[in-house]
């Protein structure tokens, strides 16, 4: 069994993150990843305290595995959701958009473990400095907000440059993404767009059928004009859409930030997949089937112990 620094810190059975995917992650799929052995992450989202604690006390209600949170700094109660979790005593968080400095001396008197998502080696360093137990380095192919790098790029550079565990994300939905991904430094990974298509997860059935029908070349990003914005998704009328009016001579950075408010939720939850923002990573063609978050669990590992097995028959 692939057992690693990361499995000992936070008390889990593999070495896998699933990601905090806003309108999608909540405390059901949460429970189901963790029951599996995994992390099950909570998106805080924009939401507010009251739904959060709901979420909480749902994952609570249906595991007695760790589990975590993840805080998207730029919402507008980040403040209050930041205090939630230390309240509720959540045994990890981990952070995007942004930096958690601020919460980090309250979240650690909680006994919190905080992984924030970075996309540089310099914000690497800076959370390290700041008391993370781990940071997760993201490339581009993940879904959502990216950065520039790739998985292939940022994780050994991130790696090298700090003494902390680094869990790597995106591209990944296999075994074989397991096994590159320890190769490359990390000591785990997290991945959102295969658990999509977990059958606990409640995200509409149409984004889930987006996802299982996509190929190889289905994603594009988005946001990139004006830059701190980009977000990857599956090609339909609202990237269409999006790109026209971003690109327009008249477009500004608030006019392009405002064309996706909402899109996601559309796509989600009210399931219009042609004109609601549908996230997913690179590897979507790669997904093609449902499954129970441990049913995806035990395959993925299956599969990377098998390859981590037989690696020195490459080596003479």
């Amino acid at each position: 069994m692939i057992n690693s620094p990361i499995c000992e810190i936070l008390g889990i059975q593999y070495p896998i993150f699933q990601g905090g995917m806003a309108w999608i992650a909540d405390g059901k799929l949460a429970a189901a990843v963790s029951n599996a052995g995994g992390l099950g992450i909570i998106s805080a989202m924009n939401a507010d305290s009251d739904y959060l604690r709901e979420q909480i006390n749902t994952a609570r209600k249906l595991t007695d595995k760790p589990f975590g949170v993840n805080i998207m700094l730029q919402s507008p109660h980040a403040e209050e959701v930041a205090k939630v979790v230390a309240e509720e005593k959540v045994p990890v968080v981990t952070t995007g958009a942004g930096s958690p400095a601020k919460f980090m001396e309250m979240w650690h008197e909680s006994g919190i473990k905080v992984i924030p998502v970075i996309a540089s080696v310099a914000m690497a360093k800076k959370m390290e400095k700041c008391g993370a137990a781990a940071v997760i380095a993201e490339g581009q192919e993940s879904g959502g907000h990216i950065g520039e790098l790739t998985t292939m790029a940022i994780v050994p550079q991130v790696a090298d440059a700090v003494n902390i565990p680094v869990i790597a994300a995106g591209g990944i939905a296999d075994g074989r993404g397991v096994a590159a991904a320890f190769m490359l430094g990390a000591v785990g990974v997290q991945l959102g767009t295969r658990f999509l298509v977990a059958k606990e997860c409640g995200v509409h059935q149409n984004y889930k059928d987006a996802v299982l029908k996509a190929n190889d070349i289905s994603t594009v990003t988005t946001g990139r004009r004006f830059g701190g914005n980009t977000c990857r998704s599956i090609k339909n009328s609202f990237t269409r859409n999006f790109t026209k009016e971003e690109y327009a001579p008249e477009a500004t950075a608030e006019s392009v930030a405002n064309l996706g408010v909402g899109a996601l939720r559309k796509a989600a939850v009210e399931g219009d997949t042609k004109f609601g923002c549908v996230l997913a990573g690179q590897i979507s063609g790669m997904v093609n089937k449902e499954q129970t978050a441990e049913e995806i669990v035990t395959e993925i590992f299956a599969e990377a112990e098998e390859l981590l097995g037989g690696a020195p028959k490459w080596v003479k």
